[in-house]
Formats: structure tokens, C-alpha cells, sequence
């Protein structure tokens, strides 16, 4: 243990700079958007203003939602119309989108928020709604102390490349799959 704690100091005090960290959660597992509403309220504990926009999901019905939405610190927008399965309506859902990033690129130009949560973007990423390299661009852009976090499956590999921290969730075994319905406080 002695050793693991030098190795460990050694890592922390290397670590000397301050920045905004882009953050990716992606892969076929669940808690991909749980994890970053997690950093959600790890923010709003530091004091921080968060932004939230929602691509894809079109329900304002789920306990993160009601639960943060009614913090003055917490701008929140449900930007979808509902999974692309559902709309079965692919120039709709593009235009919807287009729509969407207008007001998360608004909030990727605000510096008095602190994080930024872009839930459920990879989709319009991989369906070529949204111009990857346009999306890096603002990203880019953004105020230098603004964390941002993307979720969603198949992330593309230059999202991957840009971000600080990509995590990638398994599935490994899903209720769902044994018949077992979305359930009050752990999927909704």
C-alpha cells in the first residue's frame, strides 16, 4: 500500500492544470444518461448553473426531469419528438434536430453555465443529422471552464478523439429482455 500511495501522490501532483473536460458516456449498456445527471448534481452541489438538452427523447415525465427542473440552476430542454422508431419520420427528425442543436449550441456559448449535458446526441451524430466536424467546432468554442457531457450509443471516433474522459458502458444482462417493463426510479 505504501508503494500504490507514492504511485498515486505522484499521479495527483502531476495533475496541474484546470480546464472544461468534454466527457463521453457511450456503449450498449445502461447509465449512460444516469451517470451524467449524477454529474448533474454533483455541480449543482458545487454551485454550479447546468444545461441540459435532450436529443432524441421526447417524454418530460421522468424523475431526473422532475427532480431538476426545479432548481433555479438547472435549464433543461426535452429537444426530441421520441426514438426515431417511434416517428418513423427521418426529414422530420432531422429538422428537429437541427432545431435542437440551435439551442444546445446557444448553451455552449454561455459562460455562467458550469456543465452542459448533451443527453442522447451520438444518435443524430451517426445519422448524419448533425455535421460531426460543425458539433467539434463549437465544442471547441466553448467557454475554457465549461464541462460538457455527451451521451449515447456508437459514439463516432472523432468525438471519441476530442474528449478527455470516454467511458464506454457494457450490457451485460437488461430486465428488459426478460420481460420486465421501464420501472419508476430506475429507468424512468
Amino acid at each position: 500500500m505504501q508503494r500504490k500511495k507514492a504511485v498515486i501522490d505522484t499521479a495527483i501532483a502531476r495533475a496541474d492544470r484546470d480546464q472544461g473536460l468534454l466527457l463521453v458516456l457511450t456503449g450498449s449498456g445502461k447509465g449512460k444518461s444516469t451517470s451524467a445527471f449524477g454529474m448533474m448534481a454533483r455541480s449543482l452541489g458545487h454551485g454550479m448553473k447546468v444545461g441540459v438538452a435532450q436529443f432524441i427523447k421526447g417524454r418530460s415525465d421522468t424523475g431526473e426531469e422532475g427532480f431538476f427542473r426545479r432548481d433555479p440552476n438547472v435549464t433543461w430542454h426535452v429537444l426530441g419528438e421520441g426514438f426515431t422508431w417511434e416517428t418513423q419520420n427521418l426529414a422530420r427528425d432531422s429538422e428537429t434536430v437541427q432545431r435542437g442543436w440551435a439551442v444546445a449550441r446557444e448553451m455552449l456559448r454561455d459562460p455562467s453555465l458550469g456543465l452542459v449535458v448533451l443527453d442522447e446526441i451520438t444518435y443524430p451524430l451517426k445519422y448524419g443529422w448533425l455535421d460531426i466536424a460543425s458539433v467539434l467546432d463549437d465544442l471547441a468554442g466553448r467557454p475554457p471552464m465549461q464541462h460538457v457531457v455527451i451521451t449515447g450509443r456508437a459514439a463516432p471516433d472523432a468525438l471519441i478523439e476530442a474528449a478527455d474522459t470516454v467511458t464506454e458502458l457494457r450490457d451485460v444482462k437488461h430486465a428488459f429482455r426478460a420481460g420486465i417493463r421501464a420501472q419508476q426510479g430506475v429507468d424512468l
